[in-house]
């Protein structure tokens, strides 16, 4: 009994996956919100700058008695010292200002950042610009950016939250996918497991949404079911070979056993001879026909089909069967498609099929009966339809019918090896094509039907791949 442990998770391609798309996404959410905010704090310190720039333009256009005058005013009004200015004397002593020393700079009318103590004690971050004047005074604006670096700081809060949680969820996800997917492995090992242990009938579960994994059950249960019908034929064979062969064989060896037994002539020597050659041609003969049917069932006939039209077969087939319903009284009629009935397939086996069916029609039938044979051609399908006036085939027995060596009740004393339509039905699996009976009341009609135009219209070429069918 398998169970899922949280160790094997991780092995699982849904997990990894998981954490691939998972990475790929952290990486995106991280470049877009660094690119955000880049561009946000950007935005608002060009802002800042600008002003700055504007005022230092205010500033040196006044005269000198009305700029010192002025920036006393300004910093009475800014008592929170938003926006502080400042005048120093060519020996960088204050003149008029909240900012009482000149912080350090590099150049001047470029913008700087620090820290200043402000009125009523506070330390606030503010952004200055230092302008040189003409009378040599140097001017100072600024202007505080507290509201800034806290909206930062705000951006990176949510950009570190906004990331543990997007790990948080894409880790969980990756789990509850992981652990699915290793479930449904589990589930397909345990119908394998089954499977192997001799439940030939198990399949492979499938959800019915066509994935990946659906797709590979799909193909898979595709095989089980040819091996199970494979399997069962053996079988079926076995148990049809034992029960049929054994007749033949037992008149071989009491005909031989006879002949050795007692004091026969020469003419008597050879009828048991003849007789034991003609039980055993008859042995070769079905064995032949058992490797004739393997020989189409593994595909070994594909290299030779090419276009066919079963009104040429049907009609060749109905030529060679004419003396023999000729000599028994039967009509062997005819009935061709208007339309012309082209598939593609091999000409050998397809002739061979039709004539098994005939061969079966006027075995089976009754002397001066009526045999016709229609070729039948639509938009989609084409096929070769028998209708005999014999005994029929019993509901219950036209599946059985299309096994090896199975002969009901009623025809095995009818001349034959029971693999007549075994071999039809063998062509027809080789070439994707149905085989139905029915009832023709009376009678027996036999349609064996396939797609028109392309021998692979029924099946998918990437399935026929992983199959090996070739």
């Amino acid at each position: 009994m398998f169970s899922v442990h949280l160790s094997e998770i991780p092995r699982t391609i849904s997990f990894r996956t998981a954490l691939m798309f998972l990475a790929l996404f952290g990486c995106s959410f991280l470049g877009l919100f660094g690119y955000i905010y880049w561009q946000t704090a950007g935005y608002l310190k060009s802002e800042v700058d600008t002003a700055l720039y504007r005022q230092i333009d205010t500033r040196s256009r006044q005269a000198p008695v009305l700029r010192q005058q002025e920036i006393r005013q300004h910093a009475e009004q800014d008592i929170e010292g938003h926006a502080p200015h400042a005048l120093f004397d060519a020996n960088d002593q204050p003149l008029a200002g909240a900012i009482q020393t000149l912080p350090a700079f590099k150049k001047y009318d470029k913008p700087y950042e620090f820290d200043w103590r402000a009125p009523h004690d506070r330390n606030r971050p503010v952004r200055f610009m230092v302008h040189r004047l003409e009378n040599g005074q140097t001017l100072l604006v600024a202007q505080d950016i507290h509201d800034i670096r806290e909206f930062d700081e705000l951006l990176v809060q949510a950009l570190i939250s906004g990331g543990a949680l997007l790990l948080v969820v894409g880790l969980l996800g990756a789990i509850a996918l992981g652990y699915s997917a290793r479930r449904r492995l589990e589930a397909l090992g345990r119908s394998i497991e089954r499977i192997i242990e001799g439940d030939l009938s198990g399949r492979l579960p499938t959800r019915g949404n066509r994935d990946d994994i659906d797709r590979i059950a799909s193909v898979v249960n595709g095989m089980l079911d040819e091996l199970e019908r494979l399997m069962s034929e053996v079988k079926g064979v076995c148990d049809d070979i034992a029960h049929d062969l054994r007749t033949p064989l037992t008149r071989l060896i009491a005909g031989l056993e006879r002949a050795q037994r007692r004091n026969l002539s020469k003419e008597e020597y050879a009828a048991a001879i003849d007789a034991a050659i003609e039980e055993a041609m008859g042995l070769l003969q079905t064995f032949r026909a058992l490797l004739r049917i393997s020989e189409i069932e593994v595909s070994a006939r594909r290299s030779n089909f090419a276009q066919v039209d079963l009104n040429q077969i049907a009609a060749d087939a109905t030529e060679l069967f004419e003396p023999l319903a000729e000599e028994r009284g039967m009509t062997l009629e005819l009935v061709p498609s208007a339309k012309p009935a082209n598939l593609s397939g091999d000409p050998q086996l397809l002739f061979d099929a039709a004539c098994n069916l005939l061969d079966n029609a006027i075995k089976f039938s009754p002397d001066d009966s009526h045999i016709q044979v229609t070729v039948i051609a639509d938009a989609t399908h084409s096929g070769i339809r028998v209708k005999d006036q014999g005994p029929g085939i019993p509901e219950a027995e036209r599946e059985a019918v299309f096994r090896r060596l199975y002969r009901s009740e009623s025809s095995r004393h009818t001349a034959g090896n029971g693999l007549g339509l075994s071999m039809v039905s063998a062509v027809a699996r080789l070439h994707d094509m149905t085989l139905q009976v029915q009832d023709a009341q009376p009678g027996c009609q036999i349609d064996l039907m396939g797609k028109s135009g392309n021998r692979w219209e029924g099946r998918d070429p990437a399935v026929e791949a992983e199959l090996g069918i070739r």
